[in-house]
């Protein structure tokens, strides 16, 4: 699988909150490491967990997707989200470190990202690019 395909299917299973597929990207034993301060969800079914607890209280979630930067087998990719969260319309920016295994799913990811309440479009000249 190509960067930009995993990010694609990453963000797809976002939006339709599909824990099913968003453990599907990743390998068996890998991290997922949703903030720097804490320990990361280790293996397929704590990152599946993950998912379904946050993705809980969300809705009508849209993602962008930037070009990934691909050296070797690892990449950077931006993403921009808009949804509400507890109802609250919120824009959540952020960028994924993703290393991937030969067949192409993800080993380790760590995530970083701001919150801001309300809605910002378009994201700044010179996103994702």
């Amino acid at each position: 699988m190509r960067v930009d395909d995993w990010a694609q299917r990453y963000a797809q299973a976002w939006e339709e909150a599909d824990d099913e597929a968003a453990g599907a990207l990743f390998t068996e034993d890998a991290t997922y490491r949703s903030d720097p301060f804490s320990e990361p969800h280790r293996g397929r079914d704590a990152i599946r967990a993950y998912w379904r607890e946050v993705t809980a209280s969300q809705s009508d979630v849209v993602v962008s997707v930037g070009e990934p930067v691909v050296a070797g087998s690892r990449a950077v990719v931006e993403w921009w989200t808009q949804m509400n969260s507890d109802g609250t319309p919120v824009t959540l920016p952020g960028a994924l470190i993703l290393d991937f295994d030969e067949s192409g799913r993800c080993q380790a990811l760590r995530e970083y990202f701001n919150l801001e309440v309300g809605t910002r479009l378009p994201p700044p000249g010179g996103w994702g690019t």
